[in-house]
């Protein structure tokens, strides 16, 4: 997967630190009401919620927002009601795209997500498209200064991961997202900081993308991803870190 391991630890330290926490904080809102609603408050029992609000406290949410983002999924507050939404999409060099979002409005996300699709030389495919791509995985980053590979893999492995590999400056940790939890959970308590850490949506097979394509896609990645409906967006592409750092800046 290389790149892209480097893709989400740039994008993680973002949602962190710039100007845009705002549409950090509204995002990860989103989630943790709607995986209330669908799985109660409890986070012992609702396992993505827990991911949710681990989120939520990566970019120093308020325990308040939190809180009060849980209540209206459980209905104890009043709040919007959102709906899952999912895209399959291409985009520039043959990559494959899948965005999920939770809205108020699927048409008026959807037509906005095709809008942007357009301008940035992608289209919306037909419904499973380009899901059958993609297998859900519990995704650990780390800089491979903070750990060697034997202890990080001896840690791993033991908490329920099922692999470990080497992509850059990074270790990439991957497990089933049962064992997500028990996996970050492992490594943080040996003082190992991780780059970034979510379940998320892996490739089964990479596109290789150079040159303006690679930059067109990148530049696709950043406009959906800024949409403030837009969850998540997984793609298959395989870019050089050179090129995403050149992207970021």
């Amino acid at each position: 997967m290389s790149g892209h391991s480097k893709w989400a630890s740039i994008k993680h330290k973002k949602a962190a630190t710039d100007a845009k926490r705002g549409a950090a904080f509204t995002k990860v809102t989103r989630e943790i009401t709607a995986a209330a609603k669908d799985g109660g408050g409890n986070v012992e029992t609702n396992i993505r919620l827990r991911a949710a609000i681990a989120r939520a406290r990566e970019i120093n949410m308020p325990n308040s927002n939190i809180d009060n983002a849980v209540k209206k999924g459980t209905g104890e507050l009043p709040g919007v009601t959102y709906e899952s939404v999912v895209f399959d999409a291409y985009g520039p060099g043959g990559v494959a795209l899948l965005v999920e979002g939770l809205t108020d409005n699927k048409n008026r996300t959807t037509a906005e997500v095709r809008n942007i699709l357009s301008k940035k030389n992608g289209s919306l495919a037909g419904a499973g498209s380009t899901a059958w791509m993609f297998d859900a995985k519990g995704v650990i980053t780390v800089e491979k200064a903070k750990t060697n590979e034997e202890t990080l893999m001896e840690i791993a492995l033991e908490a329920g991961a099922d692999d470990i590999g080497s992509d850059g400056e990074y270790f990439e940790v991957t497990c089933d997202p049962a064992n997500f939890e028990a996996v970050k959970s492992a490594i943080q308590a040996k003082s190992i900081p991780t780059s970034s850490a979510e379940v998320t949506k892996v490739p089964k097979s990479m596109v290789k993308v150079t040159g303006a394509d690679a930059k067109n896609v990148l530049s696709l990645m950043e406009s959906l991803e800024d949409h403030e409906d837009v969850q998540a967006v997984h793609a298959n592409f395989d870019i050089d870190e050179k090129e995403i750092e050149e992207a970021s800046q």
